[in-house]
């Protein structure tokens, strides 16, 4: 767990840079947040581009860390609150802490980031649009969104203000890691993440891997767990 002068430290830092070094995501607080998977600290931060607030859930003393294995979960209130079985996202939330509370060290960044980036209005949108035989992908164009409106910028912006040195990050999606390269993150190894599927979110599963997971000629320099 970071000690009080740590957490002092990067608040400090945090606030400093967020002007000096353009990082516009700046660290505002860090508390203990022990949790049903482990014991984490929580880190907020609030972006000074759009004003919005994202989470770190950490573990150990990552500042100047290598090979710290990272999670980016983008915020699903319906699967992440509500339970909702459309999706996987509470299931890989859930894997995803319990895999980071057996570890040292680890890092969950909590983006907000609703409905892959279209917001949550537009989501349930979208829904109301699947329900009438549209996949994940034709619902989003249909309301003029690209298939992920997400981006991976403030995750970057974020592992900087924790002056995170190196990654590995927990996915199956090679456009995270594509996009933090982008953005000047050192991405050293993935780790996978498998979920069960369940009877409602098969289909979106099915769409899903079609388009974007397990596209392995985007990994194939990054070794696995």
């Amino acid at each position: 767990m970071l000690q009080k002068r740590s957490m002092d430290m990067l608040i400090r830092d945090s606030e400093r840079n967020s002007t000096s070094e353009g990082i516009y995501a700046k660290i505002v607080a860090i508390a203990n947040l022990p949790t049903r998977h482990g014991r984490f600290q929580v880190v907020a931060f609030v972006n000074n581009e759009d004003g919005k607030e994202h989470t770190a859930l950490v573990r150990g003393d990552f500042i100047n860390g290598e090979d710290v294995a990272v999670r980016l979960h983008s915020e699903c209130l319906t699967g992440d609150t509500l339970s909702s079985l459309r999706c996987d996202c509470r299931s890989q939330l859930t894997a995803s802490l319990e895999k980071l509370g057996r570890m040292k060290t680890g890092i969950l960044l909590y983006l907000r980031q609703e409905g892959r980036g279209i917001g949550f209005t537009n989501k349930i949108k979208a829904y109301a649009l699947q329900d009438q035989g549209y996949d994940t992908y034709e619902a989003n164009r249909k309301l003029g969104f690209k298939p992920d409106e997400r981006h991976y910028d403030i995750a970057a912006h974020m592992l900087k203000a924790l002056k995170v040195k190196s990654i590995r990050l927990m996915t199956n999606n090679p456009d995270k890691i594509r996009d933090l390269k982008r953005h000047g993150v050192k991405v050293t190894g993935r780790i996978p993440l498998r979920v069960v599927p369940n009877k409602y979110d098969k289909f979106y599963l099915k769409t899903k891997r079609a388009h974007m997971i397990e596209q392995e000629e985007g990994l194939s320099d990054l070794p696995k767990e």
